[in-house]
């Protein structure tokens, strides 16, 4: 075996309406060095990694099992080096790129005995919804639904002119604590209104209309119900596109918050009004502007 680099994507989940099923990949990566060895070491670098296992109860290494559970095959003894650039607990993926990452290691050790769809399976089931872990496998923007049957997916290119801004507050939400807000049963109407803008945002997403970017993001399901764990994020909904936003959306479950916004166009009046929506509400965090990453998971050789 030769030493390889596996680097997954964060991702944004949902973006409005696409709850559990629509997300979009973010250029901020989890990375897995592995080289051959004669035991199993599980190496977690960096000060974002603080705390979380140095042994095989480490989360990318049980994602790592998962393959070997699918396949029948034993993993090799390897060094598994992990770091990563993706904030816990903040809505961008952490858990699926992590789990993504585990997966294609393992695939890659064994000799690659799943293929990208089969990868996809084991990540979503694993997940209980394939939101995050087909952008973060594949790249751009993914539309994506678990059934008994697979886990099946369209890729989209980012449509052109399009960029990310996101606020990232400096405080967790655990998405156990944010799906416990939800309700158990949703009225018709609301479902009609989910059904219709998440299509609507699809079809907008694969034709490049922006315009109607602010109006599809529209979503009843989840947001209004998790809008008072995240200070701030009702004004965001209904105000950032006066201040250049071309819409707004919870990212996964929270706390961080997604704009989407014209490349063409500056981004410092958003900027000065997601840090003052933060400043009023007491918090702090960092505004950062993304491009859509397009490549997914990657997996180079030494």
């Amino acid at each position: 075996m030769t030493a390889f680099t596996v680097r997954a994507p964060a991702s944004s989940a949902n973006l409005g309406p696409g709850f559990d099923s629509l997300g979009l990949s973010v250029p901020l990566y989890t990375t897995l060095r592995v080289s051959p060895g004669s035991t199993t070491q599980v190496v977690p670098l960096g000060p974002g990694l603080e705390g979380t296992p140095a042994d095989e109860s480490n989360y990318v290494y049980q994602a790592m099992l998962l393959v070997a559970r699918r396949t029948g095959l034993m993993l090799p003894p390897a060094r598994i080096e992990i770091s990563s650039e993706v904030p816990l607990a903040r809505g961008l993926g952490s858990s699926a790129a992590a789990l993504v990452a585990g997966i294609v290691a393992a695939n890659e050790l064994l000799g690659r005995p799943l293929d990208s769809g089969a990868v996809l399976d084991v990540a979503a089931r694993e997940e209980g919804h394939p939101d995050n872990v087909a952008p973060a496998l594949f790249g751009g923007i993914v539309v994506a639904t678990l059934d008994k049957l697979g886990t099946h997916y369209v890729r989209l290119d980012p449509p052109a002119n399009l960029g990310v801004t996101v606020l990232i507050p400096d405080f967790e939400l655990s998405t156990s604590k944010a799906r416990a807000v939800l309700p158990r049963e949703y009225s018709r109407a609301d479902a009609v209104h989910a059904l219709s803008h998440a299509a609507l945002l699809a079809a907008a997403l694969s034709q490049g209309r922006l315009d109607l970017l602010r109006h599809a993001m529209q979503d009843y399901i989840h947001q209004i119900w998790r809008a008072p764990l995240v200070p701030g994020l009702s004004d965001i909904l209904e105000d950032a596109w006066r201040h250049g936003a071309l819409g707004a959306a919870l990212s996964g479950a929270g706390p961080t918050v997604l704009c989407f916004h014209d490349t063409r166009e500056g981004t410092a009046p958003l900027h000065t009004y997601l840090n003052g929506v933060m400043a009023k509400n007491g918090l702090t965090g960092q505004v950062m502007d993304f491009p859509i990453d397009t490549q997914g998971t990657l997996v180079t050789r030494s």
